[in-house]
C-alpha cells in the first residue's frame, strides 16, 4: 500500500503530464499550420483538433480524478485533492466557453481560449488583428477573469 505522501506526488506527478501534454498539443498545432499553406481548411481543422484534443484530454483527467476519489484506498487528503482538483477544471471548462462565446460575439468566426492559474491564451480566426481589436478582446478577458493584461495572449490564426 502506498503512503500518503507518495499518492499525493503521483497525483501530482499525472498533473504535470497532462498539462505538458495539452502545452505540446498546442505548440504542435501552432508550428503544423504555421509551416502549411495557410488556407481556411488548415485553420478549421486547427480549431476543430484542438477542440477534440482539449476535451479528450479533459476527459481522461476526469476519469483519473473520479477514479481517486471512488477508490476505498484512497485517503482523505488525497480524495479531498481530486475533488479540487475536478472542481476547478469544471470552473476552468465553464469560463473558456464563456469567453469563448463573448469573443465571438465581437464578430470572430472562431476562437479557442485556455486558462491557466497565471495566464489566459486566446487564439482567434483571424489574418491579423488591429490594436482597436486587441484591446476589446482584451476588455472581455480582464472583465471576466482575475488575470492582468500583461498575462493575455492574443493569438490570430488563419
Amino acid at each position: 500500500m502506498l503512503s500518503k505522501k507518495k499518492k499525493i506526488i503521483i497525483l501530482c506527478g499525472m498533473l504535470v503530464l497532462l498539462v505538458v501534454t495539452g502545452v505540446l498539443n498546442i505548440v504542435l498545432n501552432q508550428s503544423s499550420i504555421a509551416t502549411g499553406s495557410g488556407d481556411a481548411m488548415q485553420s478549421a481543422s486547427f480549431f476543430q483538433t484542438y477542440r477534440s484534443d482539449r476535451v479528450a484530454t479533459r476527459e481522461q483527467t476526469i476519469l483519473y480524478l473520479d477514479a481517486i476519489i471512488a477508490n476505498s484506498a484512497s485517503d482523505a487528503d488525497a480524495v479531498k485533492k481530486a475533488q479540487d482538483d475536478k472542481l476547478e477544471l469544471t470552473k476552468n471548462m465553464e469560463l473558456e466557453l464563456v469567453l469563448e462565446g463573448l469573443i465571438k460575439a465581437l464578430g470572430y468566426d472562431d476562437a479557442v481560449v485556455t486558462n491557466s492559474t497565471e495566464n489566459v491564451n486566446v487564439i482567434i480566426k483571424a489574418t491579423s488583428i488591429t490594436a482597436e481589436q486587441a484591446a476589446q478582446i482584451l476588455e472581455v478577458i480582464v472583465t471576466e477573469t482575475d488575470k492582468k493584461a500583461n498575462n493575455v495572449r492574443i493569438i490570430p490564426v488563419e
